[in-house]
C-alpha cells in the first residue's frame, strides 16, 4: 500500500526554501533529488560515484604509502633506497589487495609455457602480441598469466565523509 504525502502549504514551502538557502549541504542534497532543467535527474559528482574506489586508494596510501611513493621523483635516489621504499609499499599494498579483492590468474599455466588460444577467446581476458595472423586457435608462449578479480569487498563509504580526501595532512604539535 502506497501512502501519499499531502502537498505542503505555501508557508511550509517558504520555510523550506529559507532553510535550503541557508544550508549549502542541504541545498546540494535537494539539487541531487530535483530533476535538471532538461527533465533528466542530476548526476552525482564523480567523487560520490567512485567513492569506494577512492576509499581503496586511501587504504593503499594509509597501509603502504602508495601515493607518496608514486608522486615522489625517484630519479635522484639510489637503487637500494628505492628498493627499501618499495618493500614498505609492497607489504602495505599487498595487505590491502588481499583484504578487499580476491585475484586469480586468467590462465593457470606458468609464464613461459606454450599455450593454445582457442577460437572464441575473450579479447578482454587474453591479449595477443607479436606476429598475429590468421584465425584461432593460436599457439604461443605465455608472457603473463593475467589477473581476474573473482571477489570484490570494497568498504562502504559514509556519506558524511569527503571521498576525495585520500590522506589528510598531518600536523604534529
Amino acid at each position: 500500500m502506497q501512502t501519499t504525502i499531502p502537498e505542503p502549504s505555501f508557508f511550509a514551502r517558504l520555510k523550506l526554501a529559507f532553510r535550503v538557502l541557508g544550508d549549502a549541504s542541504l541545498a546540494r542534497e535537494v539539487a541531487l533529488l530535483a530533476p535538471a532543467t532538461e527533465g533528466t535527474p542530476v548526476e552525482p559528482p564523480p567523487e560520490k560515484t567512485h567513492a569506494s574506489g577512492l576509499a581503496v586508494l586511501a587504504l593503499l596510501q594509509r597501509e603502504g604509502r602508495l601515493i607518496d611513493f608514486l608522486k615522489e621523483d625517484v630519479s635522484g635516489f639510489s637503487d637500494s633506497d628505492i628498493g627499501a621504499a618499495a618493500r614498505i609499499v609492497h607489504a602495505g599494498s599487498r595487505k590491502v589487495v588481499e583484504q578487499y579483492i580476491t585475484l586469480e590468474p586468467v590462465l593457470k599455466d606458468a609464464e613461459g609455457a606454450n599455450v593454445t588460444v582457442p577460437a572464441g577467446f575473450s579479447a578482454e581476458r587474453i591479449r595477443l602480441t607479436g606476429n598475429v595472423a590468421g584465425q584461432p586457435p593460436f599457439r604461443g608462449s605465455l608472457k603473463h598469466h593475467g589477473w581476474v578479480a573473482t571477489s570484490v569487498r570494497f568498504p562502504a563509504v559514509s556519506e558524511a565523509l569527503d571521498p576525495r580526501v585520500i590522506a589528510p595532512a598531518e600536523v604534529e604539535l
